[in-house]
């Protein structure tokens, strides 16, 4: 898919995300994991550092749920900053706009260890009114670890109210 590149952003996309408690992405979460994805080369990247307490059952590996997830909230707010661009409209800019994972496809290719931080780098292979495709990649110490594919879909304002 032919894109134009996105502009680099000052602020991570999380950080204009309004009402979002996400335990993998939400800023208001305060035992969330706080990933921070910006724009980059045309891709979205997140460096995140796990903690000890993200292990797997051996001590030195990182738990594939947390690897789940940290993928899944990384490719939802890039859904997400996404569809505010395609419209022309900073992060936050009200009518807010909120995707939800339709679709998540992950190849755990080897370990990944915990004690170093690990980058993700997603790319939007469709995006349409109410869709978008992305892939993404999780890498440590220079290697793929994991392989996802993620189907996002747009999900009106009443969604997320309780």
């Amino acid at each position: 898919m032919n894109r134009a590149p996105h502009p680099a952003a000052p602020r991570a996309f999380q950080d204009d995300i309004p009402n979002n408690y996400c335990f993998g992405c939400g800023t208001l979460n305060p035992d969330g994991l706080h990933i921070k994805s910006h724009w980059a080369d045309g891709s979205a990247v997140c460096t995140w550092k796990p903690s000890p307490h993200h292990i797997a059952g051996p001590r030195q590996i990182l738990n594939g749920g947390i690897i789940a997830t940290v993928i899944d909230c990384h490719t939802v707010c890039t859904a997400i900053a996404d569809a505010y661009t395609r419209e022309g409209r900073a992060i936050g800019d009200p009518p807010e706009l909120w995707y939800a994972t339709a679709q998540l496809n992950i190849r755990y290719l080897r370990p990944t260890p915990i004690d170093r931080p690990v980058t993700l780098r997603a790319e939007i292979l469709e995006a349409g009114a109410r869709k978008t495709v992305l892939r993404c990649h999780l890498s440590s110490e220079g290697e793929d670890r994991v392989a996802a594919e993620v189907v996002a879909v747009r999900v009106p304002p009443t969604w997320r109210e309780a």
